[in-house]
């Protein structure tokens, strides 16, 4: 086995990509996560909006349902309806709520997004592992799985937030990733998702990341909606995004999967001049 030391440091090609899913990989625009999160505090009397659903996007459901319950405008509907502050009790009673209804959604939200197959195979093509990580749990992945198999995507690995202590913005999930793919040192793989948390969490675990601002949860949309906003518009909201991960310590930026070959090929060449995302 090759001996990677600071004085003996790799300077070969990327060996693992970790892809996030909903919105990454499958379910363009991140769509079923969403609404399900405002259609269960429906179900409790209390509003939600799309958007305070997707600040939280990419945690640990409970953690999802946690931050919702921590924002001020939540809390005073809250109060309105129950006439106190939510509490842990309230975030298992949603939780509850949570696991069936995003089974379901996967089923409608299991497509791969455009580009995905391709870009999964020019990286295999390349000698990379293709690992996975996500904010579902293990039962909601067992549905999600093999829908996303038939329609020709498996990845090699695959970690999700309740096989490991904490979920994102925690490293722990592309750890399991590292050790399934027998991968190592985290400076050879790279981390691509479409939430601040999937930036994180790659960061966390010393990986090179990649932001994607099109496809996924930060811009919200479909591919439809996508082409239907004028030209000027949809830059400048990309733009914004594009801030928002290069902040979160995002080391590059694409629209989706789909651009990303090119950018694998640049690590390569920084790897090979001896850099780390370190």
């Amino acid at each position: 086995m090759e001996i990677i030391t600071p004085r003996n440091p790799y300077r070969g090609p990327l060996k693992a990509a970790v892809l996030d899913w909903a919105g990454t990989a499958v379910d363009y625009g991140c769509l079923g996560p969403a609404a399900v999160f405002v259609d269960v505090f429906k179900k409790f009397h209390v509003a939600a909006t799309i958007a305070e659903a997707r600040q939280f996007m990419g945690l640990m459901k409970k953690d999802h349902i946690r931050g919702m319950l921590g924002l001020p405008a939540i809390i005073e509907r809250w109060r309105e309806a129950y006439g106190r502050d939510p509490d842990d009790t309230d975030v298992e009673a949603l939780y509850r709520e949570t696991e069936p209804m995003m089974v379901a959604a996967i089923f409608r939200h299991a497509e791969p997004i455009e580009g995905l197959l391709e870009t999964v195979q020019g990286m295999r093509d390349l000698g990379m592992k293709i690992g996975s990580s996500t904010g579902y749990t293990r039962p909601m992945m067992e549905v999600l799985m093999p829908l996303a198999e038939r329609r020709g995507y498996a990845p090699d690995a695959m970690s999700c937030s309740s096989d490991v202590p904490a979920g994102r913005p925690s490293p722990w999930m592309c750890y399991q990733n590292a050790m399934a793919l027998n991968v190592y040192p985290m400076w050879t793989m790279v981390k691509i998702g479409d939430t601040v948390s999937d930036i994180q969490e790659g960061c966390n675990a010393g990986m090179w990341t990649i932001g994607l601002t099109q496809s996924g949860n930060e811009l919200g949309l479909t591919s439809d909606e996508v082409s239907a906003l004028p030209r000027e518009e949809l830059d400048r909201r990309l733009a914004e995004i594009e801030a928002r991960f290069t902040a979160a310590g995002a080391h590059y930026t694409a629209r989706g999967i789909w651009e990303c070959l090119p950018i694998i090929e640049a690590i390569n060449g920084r790897l090979a001049d001896g850099e780390t995302p370190l």
